[in-house]
């Protein structure tokens, strides 16, 4: 069986984020294979999106980051959405990813100068939002998001293959093109889903031994 993660990063469930997560939802579930689909609404989580001492300490993960870390480590495929904002992730979605993805956990430091990427073995798909014009995002900022999202931290930690989906003019988009970008999404739920093999993850990664601390403050 494949399981899919769906992890939703716009804090308002009306968003067009949102009913873009829905779509690809919807299509997993009109699909004829044997499927797991779980969704993980960042917002409806509770836990402090600050990482209080870096890695130089401890920090206890609340009860719903230790459900949203092992929906992860069943995952096969996650689908990320959410949308731009100052050529960023919205805080939601950044404090999940800094109380999460721990060394010993989603990444790890040996003896070489880069570190093991502990959630291998899984793929991924990006989809974001904004309202300014692809030219301006690309040769502007410099594609910030992607590199600091899907470069930086999907692929950091071993998420392969990751595909992107990005939706320019949001602000201005017209119902019919707002639902052309919905059948689109549909589309790629099942490309994504097609091209997931329902592996065992148990033996993916080996997550002992953590990363020393002194090597990550």
């Amino acid at each position: 069986m494949k399981n899919i993660l769906v992890v939703v990063g716009h804090p308002d469930p009306k968003s067009f984020n949102a009913s873009l997560a829905r779509a690809y939802v919807d299509a997993l579930a009109r699909s004829p294979e044997s499927i797991h689909v779980e969704t993980l609404v960042l917002a409806d989580l509770d836990f402090d999106p600050v990482l209080r001492v870096g890695y130089r300490g401890e920090q206890p993960l609340e009860p719903d980051l230790v459900r949203a870390k092992e929906a992860i480590e069943r995952a096969h495929h996650v689908a990320w959405f959410f949308p731009m904002w100052w050529a960023a992730p919205p805080a939601v979605v950044k404090g999940f990813i800094d109380r999460t993805f721990l060394p010993g956990w989603a990444f790890a430091y040996g003896d070489g100068a880069l570190p093991r990427k502990l959630l291998r073995g899984r793929s991924a798909r990006f989809v974001t939002t904004m309202d300014s014009p692809s030219i301006w995002y690309r040769f502007a900022y410099g594609r910030a998001l992607h590199g600091s999202f899907v470069d930086a931290t999907l692929k950091f930690v071993g998420f392969s293959p990751v595909r992107e989906t990005t939706f320019y003019g949001v602000r201005a988009m017209s119902e019919a093109k707002r639902a052309k970008v919905l059948a689109r999404v549909e589309e790629e739920a099942l490309r994504d889903l097609a091209g997931v093999p329902a592996r065992d993850l148990t033996d993916s990664a080996d997550r002992s031994p953590a990363a020393p601390r002194a090597a990550l403050r």
